[in-house]
């Protein structure tokens, strides 16, 4: 793929440090670690896996776990002591982890369960000093390792040059420098004018008379700009100040800076370099200033707090209206599912004929789905790396195939593939579990179980104020009925031609304040995962539409409409556990796909969705 004009093509631009991570980098990196440690008198150093930007996919020169310990998943940390170290990591990666990390070198420990605080308070030594890099933290998160660390007898310090990055000296990376460019109304449906207007009426709202934007993300949305500076994600890094009469600053490397930005940008917004922010922060002195403590590091919370302003902690204010898709951007999205559909249609029906003799690896399934979305023409780059785990490699939720734990399809056995694009008008994330030959009676019941979990996370009404929390049951009631259940969220929020992971709006067993609203779009993902055997997982992306009235009630209620268009794998579907409300439900939404997926196929992946799409 090259870049294009309109937008950069961030998979040609630059690297994933995942790329080159391996389980040596333990045993070489942790004694240069320890020696930069000890020069700046540390017994200890915290390496989160955030970066300065508190991304989630990062560009390599900022992937500082993955060059001290090996592991690249998207969410962990490690401590390193002068004489012991751990990593942590949530269930996801639970298996990932124990491929990718010594650990005759790591302990590894729960992120979620204890985490870093837990094992600071047993592990740490009276008297000890460890070092942590505020650009790092979120000040959330160093208040809880201060109190561990105090409970300990030991201290933390704050270190103005990371030793990591020191012991990593000349063979880091250079930070990316990817183009930064206008991201058009015709995608955005709201000019940043307007945006930056009512952004700055909240702010008004909440007593502050400027905001610091420290979230890529936020940046792109609100300066309708996109960048290639994060693999995955068409983010500019950078930072904003944003006064609530809707003006502006923002802070770019100046070779990011294309030659149509300024004028883009407008005369209510001034560029400048990032050495300036720390000026830019000094001269907010006495003014009420809000900065989202959940999304930007302690760095600069201790830098308004030394300038003198006035820190009003809340929720960034880009973040609910970025979430609340225009309806610009839904019907991207619509464009983007079909575009996407076909390519994953014209895969599937590779899936089911060519594979099912060849009998293809991992590595070749993924090659084949991407090239199947280059040939689109549209393609920008994927949204995450795409997982495609057969037989036991399925059952491992967030499994990247790679050379050392690379597997063929086999008969009999299920293979998972959950992918994502980027487009100018979209992002896609979609997950299908599809057989490899005849299925067992044990799978296409599992199946269904979490087929019927995704079909009524699908229908629900519900009304205004409803948070995710409180719908995910819906998805997992078939599975416990069964004694089943999964252990990830089963929705997240997706971004337009942004993240593939977004906020505040997501669907999981923990409490979620944030409710839905029209236009969010959110994940559908329930699964089932036997460890050592398979996995099962099925995804499609769905917005929240309403609210409309229900004949005969007495309150609108708002829905999910889905944007996914990919059949099911009907072999894998017991009939027998489905209602006849879940029968109307698939068959109608087959009857969409092949409507809309159909005309666009050849002949032969046109006859198959034909069969693939027959009413149950």
């Amino acid at each position: 793929m090259r870049p294009s004009p309109a937008a950069p093509n961030s998979l040609a631009m630059h690297q994933s440090f995942d790329e080159h991570a391996d389980p040596s980098f333990g045993p070489k990196h942790l004694p240069l670690i320890r020696k930069a440690m000890a020069a700046q008198g540390l017994d200890g150093l915290i390496v989160p896996h955030e970066d300065e930007h508190q991304n989630e996919y990062l560009p390599a020169a900022n992937d500082r776990l993955a060059w001290a310990t090996g592991f690249t998943g998207s969410a962990g940390a490690a401590v390193i002591l002068k004489d012991k170290a751990a990593i942590f990591v949530d269930g996801r990666y639970a298996l990932q982890v124990k491929d990718q990390v010594d650990p005759g070198l790591f302990e590894v420990r729960d992120l979620v369960e204890g985490g870093v605080p837990a094992w600071l308070e047993t592990a740490a030594a009276r008297g000890q000093v460890i070092g942590f890099d505020p650009k790092l933290h979120s000040p959330e998160a160093l208040e809880r390792l201060r109190s561990a660390a105090a409970k300990a007898g030991a201290e933390l310090k704050p270190v103005a040059d990371n030793p990591l990055d020191a012991a990593w000296g000349a063979e880091r990376p250079g930070q990316p420098k990817a183009p930064v460019v206008p991201h058009p109304l015709k995608y955005s449906g709201e000019d940043s004018a307007s945006k930056r207007a009512r952004v700055g009426e909240g702010l008004a709202d909440l007593g502050a008379e400027a905001a610091v934007i420290t979230s890529p993300a936020s940046i792109a949305w609100l300066f309708n700009i996109r960048g290639g500076d994060v693999i995955r994600s068409p983010l500019p890094l950078g930072q904003a100040v944003l006064n609530a009469d809707g003006t502006a600053r923002l802070f770019l490397d100046p070779d990011k800076v294309t030659p149509d930005l300024p004028a883009w940008l407008g005369n209510q917004v001034s560029l400048d370099r990032p050495e300036a922010l720390d000026g830019a922060l000094k001269t907010l002195k006495g003014k009420r200033v809000a900065i989202d403590p959940a999304a930007s590091s302690a760095w600069y919370l201790d830098a308004l707090d030394g300038a003198g302003a006035v820190v009003v902690r809340a929720p960034d204010p880009c973040a609910l209206p970025k979430a609340c898709k225009n309806e610009v951007e839904i019907e991207g999205a619509r464009r983007a599912h079909q575009r996407d559909g076909v390519a994953l249609t014209r895969f599937l029906h590779w899936l089911a004929t060519d594979a099912q003799e060849s009998l293809p690896d991992e590595m070749e399934i993924v090659a084949k789905l991407e090239g199947l979305r280059e040939a689109t023409g549209a393609l920008k780059d994927l949204s995450f790396d795409t997982i495609a785990g057969s037989g036991s490699n399925g059952a491992i939720v967030h499994y990247r195939p790679t050379r050392a734990k690379i597997r063929k399809t086999e008969p009999g056995s299920l293979l998972l593939v959950d992918s994502g694009a980027q487009y100018l008008d979209g992002t896609t994330d979609v997950t299908r579990t599809v057989a490899i030959g005849e299925p067992s009676a044990e799978m296409r019941q599992r199946y269904t179980l979490v087929l019927k979990g995704h079909l009524a996370l699908g229908r629900v009404r519900f009304p205004a104020g409803t948070t995710g929390a409180a719908l995910d049951v819906l998805a997992r009631a078939p599975l416990w009925s069964a004694g089943l259940d999964y252990d990830h969220g089963t929705g997240h929020g997706v971004g337009s031609y942004l993240g593939v992971h977004e906020g505040p709006q997501r669907i999981a067993k923990v409490d979620n304040r944030v409710a839905l609203r029209p236009g969010m779009i959110v994940s559908n993902e329930p699964g089932y995962y036997k460890t050592g055997q398979y996995g099962i997982r099925i995804e499609n992306l769905q917005y929240v539409t309403g609210p409309d009235e229900i004949e005969g009630g007495e309150r609108p209620m708002l829905g999910f409409e889905f944007l996914t268009l990919a059949p099911y794998d009907r072999r894998l579907i017991n009939e027998i556990l489905l209602t006849d409300e879940e029968r109307e439900q698939i068959n109608a939404y087959h009857a969409r796909v092949l409507a809309e997926i159909g005309p666009d196929l050849d002949e032969e992946p046109g006859a198959w969705l034909q069969a693939a799409c027959e009413p149950i």
